[in-house]
C-alpha cells in the first residue's frame, strides 16, 4: 500500500510539487506527505489553541533523539579505539544547534520553511527543521532506513567529520579551563528572560572573578552561555575563536 501511495504522490497527487521538492532532500517520495509538511511548520506560527499541535515541535523532539542515537552508533563504529570522552565530544559537535543550522542552510530548507511557516525565519529554525525532518523520515521508514538517510545524505554530504576532530568550539569549556589554570572563578548569570516573536529569549552574562566580561542573547540559555563565553575569551585575548558562531542562533 505504501508503495502505491508513494507512486501516486510522486506522479499524480495534488501535492506532487511538494513531493518533487522533497525527493532530492530525503532520497525517496514519502507515502505520508502531511508528516513532512509538518516538519517545516515552525512552532512560532499563529498561536491559536486549535493550531497548537500543528507544528514541528513534536517531530523535532523525536528527530533529536533518533539523530543522537544514529550519530552515536556511527561514531562508535568509525572510531573503534576511541574513548568515551572523545566520542561524546564528537557527537556533541555534530548534533549541536550551530552544526544543524548549517546543514539546514546547505540543504536549502529555508525555502520549505518559508512556505509552511508564517513567520520571519531565524537561523535556529533551520536546525529545528533538520531534526523534525529526521523525525518524519523515522516515522515513514523506521530506524534502519533513517540511519541510511542520516549517514549517507546528511553526514557525508554536509559534515566534515575529520575537520571536527581537531576543532574545539566549546567556548564555555575553554573559558572554564583557563580560569581553573589561573586560579580564577567563572560564573554565569541570567540577566533577563523576555519574549521575542512569541518565543522565550535569554540574556546571559559571564563573570570572571565577579567581574562581568560579556553578555549574549539567545533563544536557548546554554547557547547564550556559549556565545557569552566566546566573547569573554576574545575580551581576555587568550584564544582565537570563530566569530560566526555567535550568529548561529539568531
Amino acid at each position: 500500500m505504501r508503495l502505491i501511495l508513494r507512486f501516486y504522490n510522486r506522479f499524480y497527487g495534488d501535492q506532487k510539487q511538494f513531493a518533487h521538492k522533497l525527493r532530492p532532500l530525503v532520497g525517496f517520495t514519502p507515502s505520508n506527505l502531511s508528516i513532512f509538511k509538518l516538519a517545516f511548520s515552525h512552532k512560532s506560527n499563529p498561536s491559536d489553541k486549535a493550531y497548537a499541535i500543528q507544528n514541528n515541535e513534536r517531530l523535532e523532539y523525536l528527530g533529536d533523539a533518533v539523530l543522537g542515537t544514529i550519530v552515536a552508533e556511527y561514531l562508535f563504529k568509525k572510531y573503534p579505539n576511541a574513548n568515551e570522552g572523545f566520542l561524546t565530544k564528537m557527537r556533541s559537535k555534530i548534533v549541536k544547534r550551530s552544526t544543524l543550522n548549517k546543514i539546514g542552510d546547505q540543504m536549502g530548507l529555508d525555502v520549505l520553511l518559508q512556505e509552511y511557516s508564517q513567520t520571519r525565519l531565524s537561523r535556529s529554525m533551520l536546525g529545528n527543521a533538520v531534526e523534525a525532518l529526521v523525525g518524519a523520515v523515522y516515522l515513514e521508514r523506521g530506524y534502519v532506513k533513517t540511519k541510511h538517510f542520516v549517514v549517507h545524505l546528511l553526514l557525508r554530504n554536509y559534515v566534515d567529520v575529520h575537520e571536527l576532530e581537531s576543532y574545539d568550539d566549546n567556548y564555555k569549556s575553554q573559558l572554564l579551563e583557563w580560569c581553573q589554570k589561573n586560579g580564577q572563578t567563572v560564573a554565569y548569570k541570567l540577566v533577563a528572560r523576555y519574549k521575542f516573536e512569541k518565543r522565550d529569549r535569554f540574556k546571559v552574562a559571564v563573570l570572571v572573578e565577579g567581574k562581568k566580561l560579556a553578555t549574549a542573547d539567545d533563544f536557548n540559555k546554554k547557547s547564550a552561555e556559549q556565545t557569552a563565553s566566546e566573547k569573554a575569551l576574545r575580551q581576555l585575548g587568550i584564544a582565537t575563536v570563530n566569530v560566526d558562531e555567535a550568529d548561529d542562533e539568531d
